[in-house]
């Protein structure tokens, strides 16, 4: 059992451990460059894809179904927020605090900023969209992991009360 991620027709399919590792390094790296309503819905989609929180197995989304925005200036900006984030997980930002060494995180990490970056958001028209509405989504912190609990709906960030050991 597994989770797919991807988007114009191609995809990163990851074992479920994979896929903690793979969402742990981006919410580290989402939390650092949020700023806007579209940055913290997009890490509210990266906090659901938490498998202790969404089931094993189901999880993952396709590019096609995130809404980017209404425009081509509002598609390149939310574009570019997510090779950024990517980017920086890329760089092990805070890996360190993990409690473990990320498997395969460079090599899951690598394939999806690739699929990002050949991806046309104009493409886009999923409905419903997969980023959380904004009235689920609130700008909150964990104190104790210092990474968002964006999701209005849950009172925990990823990290809390979960094993580490992937």
């Amino acid at each position: 059992m597994g989770n797919v991620f991807g988007g114009g027709g191609h995809d990163l399919y990851m074992s479920n451990g994979g896929t903690a590792v793979f969402a742990d390094t981006l919410m580290l790296a989402v939390s650092a460059l949020a700023l806007t309503e579209w940055d913290y819905r997009f890490a509210a989609l990266i906090a659901r894809q938490d498998q202790a929180l969404m089931g094993s197995g189901a999880v993952g989304f396709l590019l096609e179904d995130v809404g980017w925005g209404e425009n081509p200036t509002e598609w390149a900006r939310n574009k570019r927020f997510v090779l950024d984030v990517t980017t920086l997980a890329l760089d092990g930002h805070r890996w360190d605090e993990l409690g473990y060494e990320p498997p395969c995180a460079l090599k899951y990490l690598h394939r999806f900023r690739r699929i990002v970056a050949a991806f046309d958001p104009a493409t886009a028209g999923g409905e419903p969209d997969e980023l959380p509405a904004p009235h689920d989504v609130i700008p909150a912190s964990c104190v104790q992991d210092r990474v968002l609990a964006p999701l209005a709906w849950c009172d925990v960030c990823m990290f809390c009360g979960r094993d580490r050991d992937v």
